[in-house]
């Protein structure tokens, strides 16, 4: 019996994210270029950092569990870590540190933060 297609879902909500609907200018970053308190563009920009943080630490998580995917020896079609250090640009070790990375966050199910 096949398995039920998982919902799609939504992206990540970046922490500071605009609210929708508000116009977004696209030649300054975040809307930083125009703060003029210092308090406040340290706020902000703060806020942003710590959001970019976040998402890239859940991107790596997923890069990881990718990577430990597509090397596991019981698939038929797995990929050498030495592949997947060229296809990434990653080294060989930091391929296969990733890839033991990813079995990890697998045993531990999701969400993987």
């Amino acid at each position: 019996m096949p398995s039920k297609p998982e919902p799609k879902k939504r992206p990540l909500h970046l922490i500071g994210d605009p609210p929708a609907g508000v116009p977004i200018d696209t030649e300054s970053f975040f809307g930083l270029d125009s703060i003029e308190d210092p308090l406040q563009l340290l706020s902000r920009s703060t806020e942003l950092a710590d959001a970019f943080r976040a998402s890239a630490s859940r991107a790596e998580n997923y890069q990881a569990v990718a990577a430990a995917k597509l090397t596991d020896p019981r698939r038929f079609d797995r990929m050498p870590v030495a592949d997947l250090a060229l296809l990434t640009g990653w080294t060989e070790e930091y391929a296969a540190k990733m890839a033991e990375f990813g079995r990890t966050l697998l045993e531990k199910g999701a969400p993987w933060e």
